[in-house]
């Protein structure tokens, strides 16, 4: 650990709400660490691109989730990917030298994953990368380039599964590889006891527990393909039935292609198309669920977590152990296929195991790797 009458500054890159939620827990693992070690402080810097522009990302939101508010919000919005990340590049860069810090830390695989190892790599500031050796194997797609090159330049790779170290080893990355467990687990069982106290959504959408589907669709590989988008809402017409209704809460873009793609219609009235929810509220969906339809690679964990069987609408998925137990099935954006996933999974009881995605504790164990000075990861 730190010698004692020193400091560590870390500078987290984050530019989405699902990136503040992931980076809650390593942000209250070096709050309590500074508490037990007076002596040697981590000052944790965090920087918002500003790559989703959320109005719910307001003080309620923070103070809900007990998440720190940005140090810095660089306002960077939407734009082309090389636009967008170039801009972050320049932004974060000017942070990194006013700042100095000793690790530059970065989540995920967005824009503002890739940018902030970039900025860092150049300035020769370790990148430490938490998720990594996560594979699709589809380089289509752009999160698919993100993670690869971010790993290629990070120094210090948290890995959430032995699946991900794997990845990494045929890469030829060995050396400062550590599983510490997945973060998200860290936030859902910490959100889960405050969606249990604090979450009215269940009531507020007149639901019954286990009586309903819950669907999420924002992937670009789905939304910007009409043929894609319009098998995956046929499925959900045949399926959605009176006593278990599917409820969606729609991403903007999602909704704004549905727009201009007037071929596909929603004419079931059991399909219930509601407005972006909060994080706890979304836990509170999922919690209850009898089933989650998805393209969110991270909704696919959360339905893991509360237990519900789960339909991946994508071609592939990071989370392949999830489909090696039979918790999830790959059914693409074929009707037919979404249908028979659907018959198989309604009736699915999920069992967890911990041990496939660590203990809860993975927060503590990036905090406290961070912390090591020698090049080896072993946390106390």
């Amino acid at each position: 650990m730190l010698p004692r009458n020193m400091m560590m500054k870390i500078v987290t890159i984050v530019g989405a709400r699902p990136q503040f939620i992931k980076a809650a827990p390593v942000s209250r693992a070096i709050k309590n660490h500074n508490q037990r070690n007076p002596g040697a402080q981590i000052t944790e810097i965090i920087v918002h691109t500003g790559q989703h522009y959320d109005a719910n990302m307001s003080q309620v939101f923070f103070d809900e989730l007990e998440i720190p508010e940005p140090h810095y919000h660089l306002g960077v919005g939407s734009g082309t990917h090389g636009k967008m990340t170039g801009a972050m590049l320049e932004r974060i860069e000017d942070v990194l030298f006013q700042e100095k810090p000793n690790r530059v830390l970065v989540y995920g695989d967005t824009n503002s994953t890739l940018a902030g190892a970039l900025a860092a790599s150049k300035l020769h500031i370790p990148v430490a990368h938490v998720e990594a050796g996560l594979r699709s194997f589809n380089r289509q797609m752009p999160e698919e380039i993100n993670r690869l090159l971010t790993d290629h330049v990070s120094s210090f790779l948290f890995c959430p599964t032995d699946t991900a170290v794997k990845n990494l080893k045929k890469e030829g990355i060995t050396d400062n590889v550590l599983n510490v467990g997945d973060v998200m687990y860290d936030s859902f069982l910490f959100n889960k006891n405050m969606a249990d106290k604090k979450s009215t959504i269940l009531k507020d959408l007149s639901l019954s527990p286990k009586g309903y589907c819950l669907v999420t669709v924002h992937r670009q590989e789905n939304t910007d393909n009409e043929k894609r988008l319009a098998g995956i809402f046929e499925a959900f017409s045949r399926l959605a039935k009176p006593d278990r209704p599917f409820i969606i809460p729609l991403h903007p873009r999602t909704k704004k292609i549905l727009k201009q793609f007037g071929a596909i219609k929603n004419n079931n009235p059991h399909i219930h198309i509601v407005k972006p929810v909060s994080y706890l509220d979304m836990v509170m969906l999922e919690t209850h669920s009898k089933m989650i339809l998805t393209d969110s690679g991270g909704v696919q964990k959360e339905a893991y977590f509360a237990r519900a069987p789960c339909i991946t609408l994508r071609d592939e998925t990071e989370w392949v152990e999830l489909v090696e137990k039979g918790f999830n099935i790959i059914a693409g954006s074929n009707p037919e296929m979404i249908c028979y996933a659907y018959r198989e999974m309604i009736g699915k009881t999920v069992i967890t195991n911990p041990e496939m995605y660590g203990s809860g504790q993975a927060g503590e164990r990036i905090a406290q790797a961070l912390c090591i000075k020698s090049s080896t990861l072993e946390c106390d």
